[in-house]
Parts: C-alpha cells; structure tokens; sequence
C-alpha cells in the first residue's frame, strides 16, 4: 500500500473545469502551458511517491531530537530529501522569477503542495511555512530585505517560520509580552518566548527566518502595538551569505506531540536576539496575516491530503481483506470469503471520502485560482471578485475541509478495523497527523466566528452576495440541460438553504452575538456543502459530454457526484435547521452546572 499522486484528477480540474488556459494572456500563466503544467505535476508526483511517502513512517516513529547545544536533528532521510528537493527546484514553483523562482500560478503550486502533503505531511511543512514567510517579506518587506532573503527563502536554501502563540496567549495575540528595543543601528533587540513553533529549528536549511511577532516598547496596548521583526538564526553575510550566529535566538525545547513527529514543534527563546522591523511600526499584525492566510489555505489542503491518502490506503486494504460474504450472494466464490469492498456499509464510507475528496479537490484549485486572478488580472472588477471570495473562502476551505479530512481518516481506520488500530498499518499515523488541522492557524471554531463575524459583513456583504450571483447565473444557464439538471437542482436547492441562513444571522446575530456564535460552525459547514455542491455541477459539466469515452474516468466522475447529491448534500437540512435553533438551549446551562 503506497501513496499514488491523484495528478490525473488534479489535472481533470485544471484543464477541463477551470479551463487554464484562458488565462495565457496573465503573467505566470503563459508560460504554464497546461501540457507543461502537466509534465511538472507528473515529475513532481514522481519525487512525493518516491522520495517523500516512504519516509513518512520513518518521521513517525524516530521523530525530531533535540540537543543541549540548541540544535535538532531531523528524521533519517529527511536531510537528503530536502536537498534532493530543492535542487529539483520543487520550493521555487510558485515564487517571483525576480526572486529566483519560476513564477508559475499559484494554483499550480497548490496542486504541488497537496501531493507532498499528502506524501509526508510533516516533511512539506518545512518548505509549507517557508514559503508564508516568503510572501509576507514580498508584502512588507524593504527593497534590501527583499534582495537580502527572497531568493533564499524562494529556494528552500534558507527556511522561514512564524512566531506568534506565547505561553499565555494565542488567539488572543493582545496578550503578547515579546518586545522589541530600537537601538542606533536602525536594528531591534528582541527579548520573548514563543512556543509551538513548527520548523523552528532544524538540520534541513543553512539558515532560519523567523518572522516575530512583538511590540516596541511604548507602543499602544492590544493588538494596535505589535509589530512584526525579521530575526534570522544567522546573521546574513555581507555578501548574501549565512554570516554568524545571532545569538540570542535559541530552540529551547521541543513538544511532544500526537502527531507529525517529524516536524519539529520548537519553544523559541528570544534574548535580546538582533531583529530588524519588516513594515511600519505597529502593523505587524497585517503583515502576519498574509502568513496566517496563505497558511490557512495550506491547513485545508492539509486535511485534503491527508485524507487522499488515508482514502487510497483503505480502498486497498477494502480490496485485499477476505471477510464475510456479499449479502447478494458469493463475489470470490473460489476463496474462502469476499473482500469487504463488497458490503454496503464498506462502500458508504469509502464512497463518502471519495465524494467529499473530489469536490474538496476542485474547490482548493477553483480558490487558489482566485489567488492568482486577484493579483495578475488586469481587470479590477475581476481582481475585486477575486479578493472578494479570497478572503470568503480561506475559512470555509481551512474550517470544512480539515473537518471532513479528519473524518475520512477515521473513516479510513474504520475500513481497517482492529488492523488500523494497530501500527502495522498507516491508518493510525494519518488520523494523528490530520487532527492538528483543525487546531492550528486558528481552531475551526475560529475560523467559523471569522466567517459570520468578519467575512459576510465585509464590504456590505459583497463577497457572499457575488458568490449567490455567480451560483445563480450558472443555475440560469443551465436550466435546460437533462443531463445536468439533478446537479442544477441540488446547487439551486442547497444555496437557497444558506442564503436562507445569512439572513437568519443578519436578522439575529446582529441583535445577539451569541446567536451567530452558536450558529457559526452549522453555518460554517452549510457553506462547505453549497461550495461542493457548485464544483460538483462544474465538473459534472465537464464529464457529460465524455461520459460514453472507453474510458471510465469521466463516468466514474459522474456517479461519485451523483452519490454527492444522494448521500451527502442532504445534510445541509440539518445544518440549517441546527443553525435556527438558536444560542438558548446551548448557553442556558450556568457555567458551575458543567
């Protein structure tokens, strides 16, 4: 049982439902043909299948260790793994040519990313959070800190992180304690303590970037006061190079976790450790966020990778495990039972992933594509559109799609029974590794007070009031195709369900906060199932006219949406329903009685 890279699915999404290539005419994609794209993903599926996934259980059980002298030591093979990625060039996909990287769309990059994902999770956070720091020094960054790091950074030569959680705060960051000194040369001392940071110290890269969040003294109380500091593990060289030890910067110690023991999870000190401000004073926060965003969606992939793989592992253990008999009569007559793919109850499950896996797939391509559109169109209505559901979307895509992959990978233990239960097979690794997803970058339920708190409002309600007229318009366009109408139908029934919901929480949450609060996650969820429900009639779409080819790919494609229709869109009924019951029953309990 071996991860194989879904790059036929991926590419399905991106040729024949997002149609690339009508975008030539924008920077990054005209050099993207999509039989280019297709030869990267296929080499880069290569590396993930070969290089990455056999080391994943190796990162499980020998983990990263820690030394007296500060330093850590990756998992066996990780070392030469990540050299062998970045001499293949795999970190640079995505960044400026200018930089040094190849400049393809960022949508590419994704797909890249849920392979290697997918492949080793703990592995792909290394490059993962090098690249967020990446886009927040292109954001704010001074024209010499950009020559300074980006190429670096672009590369994967050097690694980056973020340094936000401290032991008394996280998602409450006004509670933060770092602070920064100015002193004569322009640079900070930065003095704090910040823990649960990934990558935080490790063997792979010849220097670290830490991006760290802290407040220069005087500055204004709360989250007003916090800026944001580069604070390098290496002083940079004069010529570019790594220069000498900025010491005040040390990994004090690292946590033991339930999961990605490869990726070392670091408590950082900060002793008045050298540091220069990236931005303008007090701003840090913003800067971060472009960290917290891009990391946001990488978290949702995260969940869907996790569950491709966990998926594929049960299908073939469901293919290969004898038990029992089909209850229409023998399917394995000459054996001594059939494989327990053939029971109802076997396939609900596996059926459930797939579904969910698919469309959760094009719904990550369709918003990284959005990414690309808000920076490279030349039309500011289509790059207004774009931010728009950017920033609509970044909590649907990290709140329902780690939820959902959290529950493939128990369902794909389930599948194993008491054999994934045990360590001999992959089952337990992928349900440990997956569940930190709906935890950091801001737990689910975060991510759905963001939604109804910030999101549905910003702007007058544009974005979601945009997302109702395209789903509309499709709806419209389609009325008289047969072959799409149960897809159109289900689309048309689920988003009259949610608009229903935004104005039950325009009417009362407004009124309440805690109606909306209560009502954030159903909400949440509600619009997971419309945003599927939209990829499935675009790909149902693109699979009609294929549906008789010799190959099975596009009919297969039609029955897993039509199963999607079947079994999974009803839900949205309870979400709604659940979302109207309100916040009374759920707070009326005095806090002493739990």
């Amino acid at each position: 049982m071996s991860y194989r890279a879904p790059v036929r699915d991926q590419m399905f999404v991106l040729r024949e439902v997002l149609e690339l290539d009508r975008y030539s005419n924008l920077p990054g994609f005209a050099d993207a043909s999509l039989d280019t794209v297709e030869q990267i993903l296929t080499e880069s599926a290569r590396f993930c299948e070969e290089v990455l996934a056999p080391l994943n259980r190796v990162g499980d059980t020998e983990g990263c260790h820690w030394s007296g002298d500060f330093s850590v030591t990756t998992p066996k093979g990780f070392k030469d793994a990540y050299a062998t990625m970045v001499a293949a060039g795999w970190p640079a996909l995505g960044s400026a040519t200018e930089f040094g990287g190849q400049g393809l769309p960022r949508v590419v990059n994704l797909a890249y990313s849920e392979m290697s994902s997918a492949a080793n999770m703990a592995f792909s956070m290394y490059p993962g959070l090098t690249h967020g720091a990446y886009s927040a020094i292109v954001e704010g960054g001074s024209p010499e800190q950009k020559a300074t790091y980006l190429p670096k950074l672009a590369s994967g030569q050097w690694g980056g992180t973020m340094n936000l959680t401290e032991p008394q705060c996280g998602t409450d960051l006004g509670l933060l304690r770092s602070k920064a000194t100015p002193q004569a040369d322009g640079s900070y001392r930065i003095t704090g303590e910040k823990i649960w940071i990934s990558g935080g110290e490790h063997d792979l890269a010849e220097n670290i970037v830490h991006l760290v969040l802290a407040r220069i003294e005087g500055a204004p109380a709360g989250v007003r006061g916090i800026s944001l500091f580069i604070t390098p593990k290496f002083l940079p060289s004069a010529d570019g190079g790594v220069g000498p030890r900025n010491e005040g910067v040390k990994c004090v110690g690292l946590e033991e976790k339930m999961g990605i023991h490869g990726n070392a999870t670091c408590f950082m000190s900060y002793e008045d450790a050298q540091g220069w401000l990236i931005g303008e004073e007090n701003a840090g926060l913003r800067l971060m966020f472009v960290m917290m965003n891009e990391a946001r969606l990488g978290v949702g992939l995260q969940g869907l990778a996790q569950g491709e793989a966990a998926y594929q592992a049960a299908c073939d253990f469901a293919r290969e495990r004898l038990q029992g008999r089909a209850l229409s009569g023998p399917k394995n007559p000459d054996g001594p039972a059939d494989p327990i793919i053939v029971h109802p109850d076997i396939r609900r499950m596996l059926m459930d992933s797939r579904a969910i896996l698919e469309g959760g797939r094009a719904f990550l391509l369709w918003t990284g594509l959005q990414g690309d559109l808000m920076h490279e169109s030349p039309d500011e209505a289509v790059r207004q559109r774009a931010s728009d559901y950017m920033g609509l979307m970044t909590p649907v895509t990290k709140g329902f799609l780690t939820d959902k992959g959290f529950k493939i990978c128990s369902d794909a233990m389930q599948v194993h029974g008491g054999s994934g239960f045990t360590e001999h097979f992959p089952a337990s690794q992928y349900l440990r590794d997956v569940r930190i997803s709906m935890i950091y970058e801001g737990t689910n339920g975060i991510q759905a007070l963001d939604l109804v708190g910030r999101k549905l409002a910003a702007n007058g309600g544009r974005a979601v009031f945009g997302f109702f007229g395209e789903i509309d318009a499709f709806a419209a366009a389609h009325a008289g195709d047969d072959g799409l109408a149960p897809f159109v139908e289900g689309l048309a029934g689920v988003k009259a369900q949610l608009q229903e919901a935004t104005t039950w929480l325009m009417q009362n949450g407004l009124q309440n906060p805690e109606e909306a609060g209560a009502a954030s996650t159903d909400y949440l969820h509600l619009f997971g199932l419309t945003a599927l429900a939209y990829m499935w009639a675009l790909m149902a779409k693109a699979a009609l006219p294929k549906a008789a080819d010799p190959d099975p790919f596009y009919a297969d494609k039609l029955t897993t949406g039509r199963y999607f229709l079947d079994r999974i869109l009803p839900d949205s009924a309870s979400h709604l329903a659940k979302l109207k019951a309100g916040a009374k029953s759920m707070m009326a309990l005095k806090a002493e009685a739990f």
